[in-house]
């Protein structure tokens, strides 16, 4: 007997036992086991253990799961009751391709398929023609709202776009073959006698980028805040994961972020926050125009080395500061970089392309 996850509910001991003897015996219709695998699932089993417990993959489980549930809405929408026997004892495959479309679609899809006996890749071929003529601002003319006429309206196209006369035939036998209304059926018919042939406009070409170098790539820092703080305030980051390829980072709450360049300083840190300040809380920068920066600081790096800058505690409160030899405070974090604003005389240029190409 398996074992209930940790999480099942003590009433429900009694409940998944039996849902697993009747997915291990087969026991009902695959819509049934489609409900008692999602049952199961909400009780705390995952996959693999519903698996181990009832020979059902987890791929298999997902197709009946879904499949069940568009078998309950197609009979919800009233489909016929030769479909709905039909769909009880075979065929989740096929209704799993129909679960992108909306209850009344489904429905007539699945009344569809049962009408024409499509397998598999047709039905997911039904589903995309539907799904992409329910995106038109307005029905073309001649054709209804429905997956006969979607599907026709998709061949009658194609076959306008072809001087090929085979496959210009083949196109017009499709759509004649699923046109659910007399006016769709019309308008392919037209096509046997008018062979004119409409230029197809060219697919635009997506707008793929490459990353060619880890610049590129920023790295996502995250903000403890603005100066003053306290080092609570720098413990209380949280340490980001990053997840490839492109370095995408999650997290929750009110948290700031900042993206910086790719530099192999950044990338090379294992712990790095951000602090905002302005430039003066620096030695020798008195003189210097007082601008607003941002320190880059790798929490991890707390030993202590004489050419390096360090965070601390300073009666509370974050500072910065350099030790010719080793300190007798804790260091919190290494300086590791410090960025300095972009300098742009006029900021506007930037946005008029004219001005930059003179």
């Amino acid at each position: 007997m398996t074992d209930l996850p940790p999480n099942a509910q003590n009433s429900d001991n009694d409940v998944a036992p039996d849902l697993l003897r009747k997915l291990r015996q087969k026991q009902g219709t695959w819509v049934e086991w489609g409900v008692a695998i999602a049952q199961l699932q909400k009780l705390g089993y995952d996959p693999q253990a519903i698996f181990e417990a009832t020979g059902f993959e987890p791929i298999q489980q997902n197709q009946v799961i879904v499949g069940a549930q568009v078998y309950n809405s197609i009979e919800k929408a009233g489909a016929s009751e030769a479909v709905r026997s039909h769909y009880t004892m075979r065929g989740s495959d096929v209704l799993y391709e129909l679960r992108l479309l909306t209850q009344e679609e489904r429905a007539a899809a699945a009344e569809l398929t049962f009408q024409h006996k499509l397998d598999v890749d047709e039905a997911r071929e039904i589903a995309k023609a539907t799904k992409d003529f329910s995106r038109l601002g307005t029905l073309p003319e001649g054709f209804e709202n429905h997956p006969g006429d979607a599907i026709a309206y998709q061949c009658w196209k194609l076959a306008r776009q072809n001087s090929d006369l085979q496959e210009r035939s083949r196109l017009i036998a499709k759509g004649l073959r699923f046109a659910h209304s007399p006016t769709a059926r019309k308008q392919i018919e037209q096509l046997l006698i008018d062979f004119t042939v409409v230029p197809k406009r060219p697919i635009p070409l997506l707008p793929f980028y490459r990353l060619e170098s880890e610049a590129e790539l920023p790295r996502i820092i995250p903000v403890a805040g603005e100066l003053p703080l306290t080092p609570q305030d720098l413990k209380a980051v949280p340490i980001v994961e990053e997840i490839e390829p492109f370095r995408m980072v999650k997290f929750a709450g009110e948290q700031a972020w900042v993206p910086l360049p790719g530099w192999q300083i950044l990338l090379s840190a294992e712990d790095p926050v951000a602090i905002l300040c302005k430039s003066d809380r620096f030695p020798n920068q008195t003189q210097n125009p007082i601008e607003p920066v941002l320190v880059v600081v790798d929490r991890q790096e707390r030993e202590w080395d004489a050419s390096s800058y360090f965070v601390v505690d300073n009666s509370g409160e974050l500072d910065f500061q350099w030790f010719e030899t080793v300190p007798e405070i804790p260091l919190l974090g290494k300086i590791i970089v410090i960025v300095r604003p972009r300098k742009i005389l006029d900021e506007n240029v930037t946005k008029d392309f004219w001005q930059i190409d003179e």
